[in-house]
């Protein structure tokens, strides 16, 4: 304590609580959204914030003591948006199952070391349109919300769009302010009944449900491994640590996984936010960058104390600013899975379409959500267009000939 008291930073400090606000600014609208779409009263609703907000906290501040890396810890946006399609249909008990048992197999996939194996084996151009799938319909209800509150869902939009261009990094934050301004001066909310409350977690005994858990648990693990957690590794890499996934993943999975039978769906690392905490912004000594993780987690923690009053805070805003808050948070995200979509090989093209299409239908067959079928038959369209045996053992044979037909060869077999 004494070396965190030492390497203290303003920057730092700054860039903690700012990747905190921006969490709270616009993804979590969308873990709101699934909580009505789970039915559930204020408490439980509180409940699983507290979860979310406490797993992230604490494992946040752990880890950036622990390994001196500004390791900040989110909940998943897209698990929180693929419930919206597939939490309705059963007992929030069976949602529970199912998540408890998604964090279990994160925590052995991150402890083991596989995650990375299982990660470079399947197809990227699968997983980004998984992704794309299951937060496009949130852009779209955006783009509904607007026509529906075109003062207040369309002054979110337009803030959004002008501080992108100004303040990028503040853009969620600053369309949350103005949407939360013009409701307040056209009286479409009131702060009755609003006050600081600590929250009290409630507790849900899992219970198992297979078609919970291949709707559900299933999806929710591979969007939360491949679409979380490794972008979160790939933005600690990138600014110069060395993270250990097994550390890293297995003990964040490992925390989400004490947590779930109080609501929470699932933690892990964040990668947008983390961006925000370890460049030279937050400080110009790696070394002390860590400061910001810690801050981070610290705001979690203060926000699961008080998750109640920050659902209250929430509720009295209108249902079309939170869609378009939700929609222009996810906009990035959407954008980015789309173009890994389509950017991979061309084999890859058809199977991430239909996989992208069928997530994004809803539809639910025998009981099960379309985040599944869309992996089944994405997969096999996969599968089935990859060169056949006989091709493969062809294939050196008929470019020993040429060193650049053998370039292409190989450049053709690499999977994304």
């Amino acid at each position: 304590m004494r070396a965190l008291h030492r390497e203290w930073s303003l920057t730092a400090t700054a860039a903690g609580l700012v990747a905190a606000i921006v969490s709270y600014a616009g993804p979590f609208a969308v873990v709101l959204q699934a909580t009505h779409a789970a039915g559930l009263d204020a408490g439980h609703t509180a409940s699983w914030v507290w979860a979310l907000a406490i797993g992230s906290g604490v494992s946040g501040i752990v880890l950036s003591l622990a390994t001196r890396m500004p390791v900040i810890v989110a909940w998943s946006t897209p698990g929180a948006a693929l419930l919206l399609a597939s939490i309705g249909g059963y007992r929030f008990s069976d949602a529970v199952g199912a998540f408890l048992l998604a964090s279990l197999a994160a925590t052995v996939l991150g402890v083991t070391g596989w995650f990375g194996k299982i990660i470079a084996v399947v197809p990227g151009a699968i997983t980004s349109a998984l992704l794309a799938g299951i937060l496009l319909p949130f852009v779209i209800a955006g783009s509904a919300a607007v026509t529906r509150a075109p003062l207040v869902a369309g002054t979110v939009v337009v803030a959004f769009v002008a501080a992108r261009r100004f303040a990028e990094r503040y853009a969620v934050v600053l369309a949350l302010v103005a949407g939360a301004v013009v409701t307040a001066l056209t009286g479409s909310a009131t702060t009755a009944g609003l006050s600081l409350t600590v929250t009290a977690p409630i507790l849900t005994l899992p219970t198992f449900d297979p078609q919970a858990v291949l709707s559900i648990g299933v999806p929710l693990l591979l969007i939360t491994m491949a679409g979380q957690n490794a972008p979160g590794l790939t933005v600690l890499r990138q600014a110069g640590y060395q993270p250990d996934d097994r550390v890293l993943v297995g003990g964040v999975s490992a925390v989400s996984a004490l947590l779930t039978p109080f609501g929470g769906h699932a933690i892990n690392l964040a990668a947008i936010t983390a961006a925000i905490c370890t460049g030279s912004d937050s400080h110009p000594d790696r070394r002390r960058r860590y400061v910001a993780g810690v801050v981070c987690g610290v705001a979690n923690v203060v926000a699961g104390v008080f998750a109640a009053s920050l659902v209250s805070a929430y509720a009295v805003l209108p249902a079309a600013m939170i869609a378009a808050l939700a929609a222009v948070a996810l906009l990035p995200s959407v954008v980015g899975a789309l173009t890994a979509t389509i950017s991979g090989p061309a084999q890859a093209h058809i199977p991430a379409v239909a996989t992208l299409a069928i997530t994004a239908s809803g539809i639910v067959v025998h009981g099960v959500g379309s985040a599944f079928w869309a992996l089944v038959v994405g997969g096999a369209l996969w599968l089935s267009s990859q060169p056949r045996k006989t091709e493969r053992t062809r294939a050196p044979l008929a470019t020993r000939a040429t060193p650049a037909a053998a370039g292409v060869a190989r450049s053709a077999d690499l999977s994304p």
